[in-house]
């Protein structure tokens, strides 16, 4: 593989390579470029000279162009499916969804950006004319995780392309063949320059995107260290940040749910992607007198769950990423048991893979928020129950963490609705039906989860800057000039 850069595929000035391998198999899939500096300034310069012209074309043009990638994404849908469940691990369901939503992102952003280029305002004086104009950043870096690599990228790239940027996309190195797979296939129609990818690490082409000068915008997504080292990176330049970062979602269950609706909810909750998602379920708080019993139901459900490589038809849980976040996972683990904590199933390695990184998904009671597990991002297949007496505990537990991307409720009583959404300091609350998104919702975090919207209108303005325009168009002499 190559990199794309002003509409062709190049090779790096480094020749060093990086091995994409399938987490399920350990198996080498491809290479790709181990991109420099060098290579990052050459995207820069493209992108760059490309802004003027594309920011100029009408939007119902940028709309078409938007529309077209979406109908090309669709055509390959299956061979991006199957390239990014072999990459990134998860099973084949969650992968057609992430690539429906990809689609339909495009979709979504193309008919928002026909819809305005700004609002007229009341003037002071009815000689006056008064409006605000949205126009673009110029040159806006998307660097992109892998646990989500095309959905990520796109609720960036999409908004991005439809406000009249140019973009350069820094795909995670664990996870860079679909995204230079969907470039090639389904962004060949945008002018040289416009769209952009280089590969590499964060410490040569991700630091070189954040400090060069000619990028004015960094949308990001992944860890909060990662977002503060780019924060201190940008700042001093004054630079548009969009930082979506880590999270320690909490979900609070009350005694009125249907038990066997709840374990169903909060075991997607907590293991869609294998737990590898930044608003996954990472600690439970269950209302006291369902806590035994709910405890017990949701080990036996979660045992039941079948892991296994996500090409396998069946497969319910994947593998994890690498086998470093693996460790991690179980780190936590031990460190919770140590300090009490009881393990109800899984936390362990299955012996029936040989390859793979592959963890069963565990249950744990007996946690308390002086444990890593219940304050640190986990990432990974883990759902720690812990139980309340009273909402006002509840609330008090969920609110407890330095972080604030999203919490779910799982009630009927609208009372508890009302001040759960009222009270939680989170970006997204969910009642019922947990990490369901929606294209005209806005989403992102609250405290240390981040800085910035992305999907709907906010999504969309995130890659705008305003400006005010004040017109007299009589032009006379006015009374409060000088002289006083």
């Amino acid at each position: 593989m190559k990199m794309w850069v002003n509409g062709r595929w190049v090779d790096s000035a480094s020749n060093q390579v990086i091995e994409v391998i399938d987490p399920a198999t350990e198996e080498i899939l491809d290479e790709v470029p181990h991109g420099t500096e060098e290579d990052t300034h050459q995207a820069i310069a493209a992108a760059n000279a490309a802004f003027p012209k594309w920011r100029r074309i009408p939007a119902s043009e940028r709309a078409v162009a938007l529309h077209q990638t979406a109908a090309k994404v669709r055509e390959h849908h299956d061979e991006l499916v199957e390239l990014l469940t072999k990459e990134e691990g998860k099973p084949v369901p969650e992968n057609d969804e992430e690539l429906w939503w990809t689609e339909e992102t495009f979709d979504y952003y193309a008919e928002l950006a026909r819809h305005e280029r700004g609002t007229v305002i009341p003037p002071g004086d009815p000689a006056q004319f008064n409006f605000v104009l949205k126009e673009p950043w110029g040159v806006v870096a998307c660097i992109v995780p892998w646990n989500y690599p095309l959905l990520l990228l796109v609720w960036k790239l999409a908004p991005a392309l439809a406000a009249g940027n140019t973009v350069i996309i820094k795909p995670s190195k664990l996870t860079p063949l679909t995204t230079l797979r969907l470039v090639e296939v389904a962004c060949d129609h945008f002018p040289p320059g416009v769209v952009n990818v280089v590969t590499g690490t964060g410490s040569d082409v991700g630091e070189a995107l954040v400090t060069h000068p000619d990028v004015r915008m960094i949308a990001f997504t992944g860890s909060t260290d990662v977002g503060k080292r780019i924060a201190s990176l940008a700042a001093p330049m004054m630079k548009k940040m969009h930082l979506e970062l880590g999270g320690k979602d909490p979900m609070v269950i009350a005694p009125d749910v249907d038990i066997d609706v709840a374990v169903s909810g909060l075991a997607y909750a907590a293991l869609i992607n294998t737990g590898q998602v930044c608003t996954s379920t990472e600690r439970a708080y269950v209302h006291e007198s369902i806590f035994s019993q709910l405890s017990e139901h949701l080990a036996d459900y979660v045992s039941k769950l079948r892991l296994g490589n996500g090409l396998d038809e069946g497969t319910d849980i994947g593998p994890m990423i690498r086998n470093s976040f693996r460790e991690a996972v179980e780190s936590q683990i031990a460190d919770a048991v140590s300090a009490g904590a009881k393990v109800l199933t899984g936390g362990d390695r299955p012996a029936e893979f040989k390859h793979g990184f592959f963890l069963r998904p565990a249950v744990l009671v007996d946690v308390d928020h002086s444990m890593h597990i219940m304050r640190e991002e986990t990432f990974g297949p883990v759902i720690p129950l812990m139980p309340y007496r009273d909402f006002d505990e509840a609330i008090q537990l969920a609110n407890d963490s330095e972080y604030g991307l999203g919490a779910s409720l799982m009630t009927h009583d609208a009372k508890l609705v009302k001040r759960f959404f009222e009270e939680v300091q989170a970006g997204t609350i969910w009642i019922n039906d947990p990490l369901t998104d929606n294209f005209a919702g806005p989403f992102g975090g609250m405290k240390m989860s981040g800085i910035g919207r992305e999907l709907g209108q906010e999504g969309y303005d995130e890659f705008c800057q305003v400006k005010h325009i004040h017109w007299d168009i009589e032009g006379g002499m006015k009374e409060y000039w000088y002289p006083y």
